[in-house]
C-alpha cells in the first residue's frame, strides 16, 4: 500500500452528503451573470454580511494594512519567525473581543489562550490532550459534520452521541446523558468529556442556563472534560441572550481552583463572529496550566501567521469599532434570518425557533415519501440537483429524525437568498400539487443533473439507517 494505515482510513467522513453536497456547487455553481441556472450555495455556513465593515475600518487604517507602525514597514519584522505562543497584543485583543461579546459579564486571561489555526485546529488540538485514542467523547445530536473529521480521523477518539429530538426542541436532558454515557460503557469506551457546541451548530439555538448547569453536574458527578465549542457567540440576534458556560462556572464560585474549574475548556474562533475564516484565527481557552502547555506546544503545527495577527491585534483593539461591529452584524444577522423563517413559512415549511448562529434548523418531514433516512437522501438528491440549492440534510449532522435540513442564509446577497426562497417555493407547489409532474420544477438543468445523479445512485450514506440502529 502506498499510503500509511492513517492516511487511508475513511473516518474523515468526505463522503458525507455533507461534502458531496459542497463537490456538487463547484461543479455548477449559481453565478447570477454567468450561471443564474446554478446551484445555490446553502450549505456553508459562512458570515458575509459585514465585509463593508471591515473593508471601511482597513480603508481608515492603512498603516496597518500596510504593515507599518507610525509610518515606518514593520514587514520584515512580521516576516521573521515568531514565538509560537502568539503576539501578546494579539492575544490581549483576543480576550478582550471575547468578553465584549458576552457583555463584559465575564473577563479572560491572555496567559490561559492558545493560539490555533482555526476552530478545526483548536477543537482537535484540545482533544489530544484530552483523550487517547480509543477513549470516547459525548457528543448531543445532531451535530457538526465536520466533528467527525475533527475530533475522530487523526486522534483516533470515538464519539458517542447524546440523542436530542424535536419533541423538546432538541435540548439536552439529564436521561439523555446518561444514556450515552452507558452506552459507551457498554462499547467498552473510556469517556473523557463532553462537547456540545454554544450556539448550537446545526440548530441555530443557545443553551439555556438549565442546560449548561446540567452539564457542569454531569461532568463533574463523572469526572470529566465538557468542551464548549462558542464559535458562534457573537452571533445571537434575538433572545434570549448567549450565556456562556464561563458565566455559569464562575457563578458556581464553590467550583473556583478546584478540579471542574480546571476540567471545563471553551474553543473559540475568528471564523464566525468576524467573518474570517480564511484568516485561519482559532483559540483554546483553559483554566488548566498543564493543558494551556501541552496544547501550545501542539500549537506549533497549526500556527497563525505574525502578519494576521498583527494586523487583527490593531483592529479588535480599536473598542469603537469591535462594539460597533458586533451590535451592527447582529443586527443584519437578524434580519436575514427573518428573511429566510418568513419566506419558508409562506411555502408552509416551518423552522426550529432560534436565535443564533448563520443558518436556520428547517423542517421537511412533510415532504419526505416516507419516515426514513432513505427518503431524506432522495429528497435532499432532489433540492440539490432539480431545485438548485446544496443544502445539509439532517443525517450528515447524525440527526435521529428524518427530514431535518440545515440551511445557510449569511453567505449570499439578499437577492440571492430570495431566489433561492422562489426556488423552493416553486418545488414545494408543484410537489404537492402533483406528484406525478413533481420534475417540472427542474428548471432548465434537469437533463443535465440526471447524468451527476445515477452517478449517485448507488451511493449509500456512511451513518445509514441501520447504523443508526446499532448506535442506539
Amino acid at each position: 500500500m502506498t499510503l500509511s494505515r492513517k492516511a487511508a482510513c475513511n473516518t474523515h467522513g468526505q463522503d458525507s452528503s455533507y461534502f458531496l453536497g459542497w463537490q456538487e456547487y463547484e461543479k455548477n455553481p449559481y453565478d447570477e451573470s454567468n450561471n443564474p441556472n446554478g446551484i445555490i450555495q446553502m450549505g456553508l455556513a459562512e458570515n458575509q454580511l459585514c465585509f463593508d465593515l471591515l473593508e471601511l475600518w482597513l480603508a481608515e487604517n492603512p498603516d496597518v494594512a500596510g504593515f507599518r507602525n507610525g509610518g515606518q514597514s514593520i514587514f520584515r519584522e512580521l516576516a521573521l519567525f515568531q514565538d509560537y505562543h502568539g503576539l501578546p497584543a494579539f492575544k490581549n485583543a483576543m480576550v478582550q473581543f471575547m468578553a465584549e461579546i458576552r457583555g463584559n459579564i465575564v473577563s479572560f486571561d491572555s496567559d490561559k489562550l492558545v493560539l490555533t489555526a482555526g476552530a478545526t485546529s483548536a477543537n482537535e488540538t484540545l482533544i489530544f490532550c484530552l483523550a487517547d485514542p480509543g477513549e470516547a467523547l459525548l457528543l448531543p445530536t445532531p451535530y457538526y459534520p465536520g466533528f467527525d473529521r475533527d475530533l475522530k480521523w487523526r486522534t483516533g477518539v470515538e464519539i458517542v452521541p447524546i440523542q436530542c429530538t424535536s419533541s423538546n426542541g432538541f435540548r439536552i436532558t439529564a436521561p439523555a446523558l446518561e444514556a450515552a454515557y452507558q452506552l459507551a460503557q457498554k462499547r467498552n469506551l473510556k469517556v473523557k468529556g463532553v462537547l456540545v457546541t454554544n450556539p448550537s451548530n446545526p440548530l441555530g439555538i443557545t443553551l439555556t442556563r438549565h442546560e449548561l448547569t446540567l452539564l457542569l453536574n454531569f461532568v463533574d458527578a463523572k469526572g470529566i472534560h465538557l468542551i464548549s465549542d462558542e464559535i458562534y457567540s457573537g452571533t445571537v440576534f434575538n433572545s434570549p441572550s448567549f450565556v456562556s458556560v464561563t458565566e455559569v462556572l464562575v457563578d458556581r464560585s464553590q467550583v473556583i481552583k478546584s478540579e471542574l474549574w480546571n476540567r471545563v475548556h471553551i474553543v473559540y474562533s475568528l471564523s464566525k463572529d468576524l467573518g474570517l475564516p480564511g484568516f485561519r484565527v482559532g483559540a483554546i481557552y483553559s483554566n488548566d496550566q498543564m493543558v494551556v502547555a501541552a496544547a501550545t506546544k501542539m500549537s506549533s503545527f497549526g500556527l497563525v501567521s505574525s502578519q494576521t495577527q498583527y494586523l487583527l491585534s490593531a483592529m479588535l483593539s480599536d473598542k469603537e469599532f469591535a462594539k460597533n461591529y458586533i451590535v451592527e452584524n447582529r443586527k443584519r444577522l437578524k434580519n436575514r434570518h427573518a428573511m429566510l423563517v418568513r419566506g419558508l413559512r409562506k411555502t408552509g415549511i416551518p423552522c426550529l425557533e432560534s436565535n443564533a448562529g448563520l443558518f436556520c434548523w428547517v423542517d421537511m418531514r412533510h415532504l419526505l415519501t416516507s419516515n426514513t433516512f432513505e427518503a431524506e437522501m432522495d429528497l435532499w438528491k432532489k433540492i440539490v440537483y432539480d431545485v438548485g440549492l446544496n443544502i445539509s440534510p439532517g443525517s450528515a449532522c447524525h440527526c435521529v429524525e428524518p427530514g431535518w435540513f440545515r440551511v445557510c442564509f449569511a453567505n449570499m446577497s439578499e437577492d440571492t437568498l430570495d431566489l433561492a426562497i422562489q426556488r423552493i417555493a416553486s418545488f414545494v407547489n408543484n410537489t404537492t400539487s402533483s406528484s406525478e409532474n413533481s420534475d417540472g420544477y427542474s428548471r432548465h438543468f434537469s437533463s443535465k443533473n440526471s447524468r451527476r445523479k445515477s452517478s449517485l445512485a448507488n451511493w449509500v450514506f456512511r451513518l445509514s439507517f441501520h447504523d443508526r440502529e446499532r448506535e442506539r
